[in-house]
This record gives structure tokens, C-alpha cells and sequence, in this order.
């Protein structure tokens, strides 16, 4: 079994900067690919980054690119997610997921898929007021 928590999420103004964070536990070593999700009212789950266990690969959805940037601590056992310059579209609840080692994931689409991952945290708002 593997848990997720998030934190770090808050209010931020337009053009502002926040880092969101996920702490992993339980079957830590059995972790392979991390990702970060987001949701807005009325919208479908959008994969934001994901990052394979250690750093080695990572992937982040092509509109927040240059914006958006996930990072991680193995010490800490946590994955981040930074996002710069945020404007009110980001507003969203961002919600954290992990799948362990197995089956390949081919291209960042399967990456950015929620359906390729199993675990979730249970989500920090994020709201960007103008």
C-alpha cells in the first residue's frame, strides 16, 4: 500500500509563485511513477507532471511547460510541484498520484493519464485571484 499527503496549497495572486508538496509512505520502494493531477469545477482531471521514482524520467504537460515544474526529495521521501507565473486558470484542486514499478508507461501521454495510476492523495486547492 502506498499513501499520499499533500500540502502547500493556499491562495497566491495573479502572476505569483507557490510550491505544492507530496509526501510518500507505506510501500515507498515499490514506487514508480509520481504525478501531479489538477481539477477545476466543471472540468475533466488534467495530468499536470509526473516524474519516474529517483528523477530519472519526467514529463510535464506541454501548455505548462516552462511554468510548471516537478521536482523531488528521496530523502524526504516528498515530490514537488513549483508553478511560476500563475494566473486565475490555475485555479484547481491538485491532487498527487504514484503507481509502483510494473508494467511500462510508453509516452507522457500514459504518463499524464489518471488512469495509469492507482494511488491518490486526497488533494490541495490552489486558487490564483487577480
Amino acid at each position: 500500500q502506498i499513501y499520499l499527503v499533500e500540502s502547500g496549497g493556499g491562495s497566491v495572486e495573479n502572476g505569483g509563485s507557490l510550491r505544492i508538496s507530496c509526501v510518500v509512505s507505506g510501500d515507498t520502494d515499490a514506487v514508480g511513477w509520481m504525478a501531479w493531477f489538477r481539477q477545476s469545477p466543471g472540468k475533466e482531471r488534467e495530468g499536470v507532471a509526473a516524474m519516474f521514482s529517483g528523477g530519472r524520467r519526467s514529463a510535464v504537460v506541454g501548455s505548462l511547460k516552462g511554468r510548471f515544474f516537478i521536482d523531488h526529495d528521496d530523502a524526504k521521501k516528498t515530490v514537488y510541484l513549483q508553478m511560476t507565473n500563475l494566473s486565475t486558470e490555475d485555479t484547481a484542486i491538485y491532487s498527487c498520484a504514484a503507481r509502483t514499478r510494473g508494467p511500462v508507461l510508453s509516452d507522457d501521454q500514459e504518463r499524464l493519464s489518471s488512469g495509469s495510476y492507482r494511488y491518490w492523495g486526497q488533494g490541495t486547492q490552489v486558487t490564483v485571484s487577480s
